[in-house]
């Protein structure tokens, strides 16, 4: 897992509440269990005119020129900028696989589904919840700044604006030494391993029925 440290990125928005996971990435893209191949495909349902499928090509596909991601100011943008219950709806991980595979390392929002949220750290991409008045401020200034960049320091939990406004945000100790440090579950598991094999070895000897295996 890539680590997080600082960032700064062009904020692109996603301008209504409530987008659920099978908005972000839709149900037939569900098929594979591999963290690659959905970036193409977020907000696919809002990105094109027609419907997609696994395997499609997308570079003839029809554009739907109101969406933002489809906007040239919003092209290489980074950080998302989200209303209240972001990511609500089913548990799937491939929305912030989709989401991270994009070009999304942080996404800022008034709060989010809890599923969804805890999904984001084991996959790299920071949540940040924000009072809502200050995620409106947030909107009005991209609105009315082409190439409105924001900066998020996770050390200090800060969200600094070009105008220099710093807002700070919480975050659970132990996500943000994971994300500091690039760490997943896997990866933690496999920095004891040692001690699992010392486990293992220990409770060999003491209970060698336990590892007989049945004819």
């Amino acid at each position: 897992m890539r680590s997080f440290t600082r960032h700064k990125g062009i904020a692109a928005p996603m301008d209504r509440a409530n987008v659920d996971t099978d908005l972000i990435i839709p149900k037939q893209f569900l098929k594979s269990i591999r963290r690659t191949g959905f970036g193409p495909n977020l907000f696919d349902e809002l990105r094109y005119l027609d419907k997609g499928e696994p395997g499609k090509d997308n570079s003839g596909r029809p554009l739907n020129k109101d969406f933002p991601l489809n906007d040239a100011r919003y092209q290489g943008a980074s950080v998302l900028l989200a209303r209240e219950n972001f990511g609500c709806g089913s548990s799937r991980e491939h929305a912030p696989w989709a989401l991270d595979e994009y070009g999304f390392r942080a996404i800022i929002a008034p709060s989010f589904a809890d599923i969804f949220y805890n999904n984001c750290f084991k996959n790299g991409v920071l949540p940040i919840v924000l009072n809502e008045a200050i995620v409106e401020g947030l909107f009005v200034a991209m609105y009315e700044q082409e190439g409105y960049s924001l900066t998020v320091e996770l050390d200090s939990q800060q969200v600094l604006t070009p105008e220099g406004e710093q807002h700070g945000f919480e975050i659970d100790h132990f996500r943000k030494h994971c994300l500091l440090n690039g760490f997943d579950e896997i990866s933690l598991t496999l920095k004891e391993s040692d001690n699992i094999k010392a486990y293992e070895d220990d409770r060999r000897e003491a209970a060698p029925w336990l590892f007989t295996q049945l004819s």
